[in-house]
């Protein structure tokens, strides 16, 4: 498969996503070489059930939001070199997270495998592994490092591919979130076996950002999805907006990363929400 980006209508040239999906390919194919599939199912997590997403976001008593934990990003370069996962990620939950978004990525994000498996031993929320998923085995890895939430990310996948993966996934037993950008992706995109819609405010092919991207998109998913807004929320007011207009959860990484302590800044967001 070619990347998608030039077939699709973004820019010309090699782009970030463009040269993320070459090195991902190349690692896809070592990791294959290092352990095998039946190797992978051999690992502690493997086995385990996986939680429910939709039990988790829609849940009353927290709050809808997939916190993230990234270390640094190509638009924005290093966000937090210094927090550890299990910290964060248990603080996250403390301040009511439905969910957990784990950057797995390392030449682009500084993330790694040890972040999922750590996450996992500390946690009992749904983890997601964030990553760009091309293959099934990176499906299989992800439920074995203790995952129950893969991402598939409609600006690198085709139709076909997309349906392949997310039905690999739920025969795995774990929960599938669609990430789209705009309504050609959504419309080409959507198959069954998803659990979750998410629109990345985010253009993956220069990086801006606006929330207005979703906004324009909500009313196309499919009621049957969890709708998810994902990127550039970074006040209060925008969760109660978005909310109101249909979404079901938002995943936040960026906001709360680049602080201190980003527990804590999630901590204070999430008592800004419930005094708006």
């Amino acid at each position: 498969m070619t990347v998608k980006g030039k077939k699709y209508g973004q820019e010309s040239g090699r782009t970030i996503l463009d040269k993320i999906v070459q090195k991902k390919r190349e690692e896809i194919e070592l990791a294959k070489r290092r352990t095998t599939i039946e190797q992978l199912q051999l690992l502690e997590f493997f086995n385990r059930e996986c939680f429910v997403l939709r039990d988790f976001i829609l849940d009353p008593k927290r709050t809808g939001i997939i916190a993230e934990f990234k270390r640094r990003s190509p638009s924005k370069g290093t966000i937090n070199d210094h927090s550890s996962v299990q910290e964060v990620t248990n603080a996250y939950d403390e301040a009511g997270a439905s969910a957990l978004s784990i950057l797995t990525d390392f030449n682009f994000f500084g993330g790694k495998d040890q972040d999922l498996l750590d996450a996992r031993a500390v946690n009992k929320l749904p983890l997601l592994r964030k990553d760009f998923i091309l293959d099934e085995y990176q499906i299989t890895e992800a439920k074995a490092l203790g995952a129950d939430i893969i991402l598939l990310i409609a600006a690198i996948l085709t139709p076909k591919e997309v349906h392949r993966l997310a039905k690999y996934a739920k025969n795995l037993g774990m929960n599938v979130l669609l990430e789209v950008h705009n309504k050609e992706e959504l419309d080409r995109s959507l198959a069954d076996d998803l659990d979750a819609v998410g629109v990345n405010n985010r253009n993956l092919a220069d990086f801006s950002v606006s929330v207005r991207h979703s906004h324009d998109l909500v009313d196309h998913i499919p009621s049957r999805f969890l709708k998810i807004s994902e990127s550039g929320i970074s006040h209060p007011e925008t969760i109660m907006e978005l909310r109101a207009a249909g979404f079901d959860g938002f995943l936040i990484g960026e906001n709360f990363m680049k602080e201190a302590n980003p527990g804590l800044s999630m901590k204070a967001f999430v008592s800004r929400i419930h005094h708006s």
